[in-house]
């Protein structure tokens, strides 16, 4: 079956994760993630979930310190800030959610989870802190017109003029294909391969969730 969102839902938030990442790493560390697939069919959130999770690694290790940029697939972009210390954040959304709030909130986010855990560079498990201001902030920011107050406290918002726009394939390293990577990945469920494969046959929302 293909995969399909339901319809009038447009300018959501699909997830806000927090990584970090390094030289000394072959793969970023997904430290936290709160997401809402409502949107998506009951069966087809545990694929989406690992999806969203393998686009969220695959970009945050091409991204360089001190780099904001976002990336498109399909009809979702991801918006990513790695911070020179090797915190990440991304937001993965439909394209009609502002990318001007999503770094804002970008922003915020990891100030708030560095507060919560400032021990952040020691973990080295996945999903193995529980950051309660992600759970608030998926809720809460569906609507951008909540983050106004962010916007105006931010006095670096010129910043967001330097982010960088790039579809997933530019990313890539040359030689690298997107098929093979998720191909290759340990961490997706043979169902999940299957899911991304189907989705990019019939060009589907989902291929990036």
């Amino acid at each position: 079956a293909q995969p399909s969102r339901r319809p009038g839902l447009a300018m959501r938030i699909l997830s806000l994760a927090v990584l970090r990442h390094s030289d000394a790493l072959d793969e970023p560390v997904l430290l936290s993630m709160s997401s809402d697939l409502s949107q998506f069919g009951f069966f087809q959130r545990g694929s989406v979930k690992e999806m969203i999770t393998f686009f969220n690694k695959t970009i945050v290790k091409r991204t360089p310190p001190g780099q904001r940029q976002t990336v498109q697939n399909q009809e979702y972009l991801v918006h990513v800030y790695m911070r020179s210390d090797g915190l990440a954040g991304t937001i993965t959304a439909d394209a009609e959610y502002p990318p001007r709030v999503a770094f804002s909130l970008l922003t915020k986010m990891l100030e708030d989870f560095e507060r919560e855990h400032p021990a952040w560079k020691e973990e080295t498990r996945n999903e193995a802190l529980v950051f309660a201001g992600g759970d608030e902030a998926i809720v809460r920011y569906q609507d951008p017109a909540n983050a106004d107050q962010i916007m105006r406290i931010q006095k670096n918002l010129d910043e967001t003029r330097d982010v960088l726009h790039k579809t997933i394939d530019a990313v890539l390293e040359r030689g690298e294909r997107l098929e093979d990577l998720v191909e290759r990945s340990g961490e997706l469920s043979a169902q999940s391969k299957l899911f991304y494969k189907q989705a990019r046959r019939t060009n589907s929302c989902c291929v990036v969730s």
